[in-house]
């Protein structure tokens, strides 16, 4: 991952809490936006694209570091930083926070959100 920001950046996360069910059961779900600070965003590299296209069919528009700590959900997410609107892909990849030296351990891919 190449960094794009020389430092790391605020981001706006955008949570979908289930708050109740509806007349048919199905779950009820409301916006939650948090500010998380100190995050990375960086380019994916060409592999990461054509492998995430391959195997989804979305393609990777960044790829956020989030730092040690966070435990907010950032599966199915929305996120906002330059000015756009982002969605979360798969999974995030994480590491052990006691193993890995520097301030982020987990790894998003977000694609653009229109």
């Amino acid at each position: 991952m190449s960094l794009l920001a020389k430092k790391a950046v605020s981001v706006e996360l955008t949570e979908y809490e289930v708050t109740g069910k509806d007349a048919f059961n199905r779950d009820i779900k409301e916006p939650v936006t948090y500010t998380i600070n100190k995050v990375l965003i960086g380019e994916p590299s060409s592999d990461d694209v054509t492998n995430e296209l391959n195997l989804s069919g979305r393609r990777i528009a960044y790829t956020l570091a989030i730092p040690k700590g966070d435990t907010h959900s950032w599966v199915d997410a929305d996120v906002t930083f330059f000015g756009e609107k982002f969605h979360t892909i798969g999974v995030p990849t994480q590491g052990i926070e006691a193993l890995i030296p520097l301030e982020w351990n987990k790894k998003v891919k977000v694609e653009r959100y229109e």
